[in-house]
């Protein structure tokens, strides 16, 4: 499995070293994130429409959930140990 790292501490996620821990995760567009439910996420992946970026700048983690959030649960994706 690859290494994710991820710098976004408050993310239920997130672990030392900047290593996220969810079991799978999703990358988007900004743009279509933005208007896309939180429950869709990596385990809906073969219902996202492939899309396009042409920078870093308009992409993002569709998986990120903050700590304590009563959302922990909604997209299917679990935290590994």
């Amino acid at each position: 499995m690859s290494r994710i790292y991820c710098s976004i501490d408050n993310c239920h996620y997130w672990d030392q070293g900047n290593v996220c821990k969810a079991s799978e995760i999703l990358v988007a567009a900004d743009d279509w994130a933005a208007k896309t439910m939180d429950y869709v996420d990596a385990p809906q992946h073969k219902n996202v429409p492939q899309m396009q970026a042409s920078s870093c700048m308009e992409t993002c983690c569709k998986t990120f959930v903050p700590n304590n959030s009563p959302h922990i649960k909604a997209d299917g994706v679990t935290k590994m140990v």
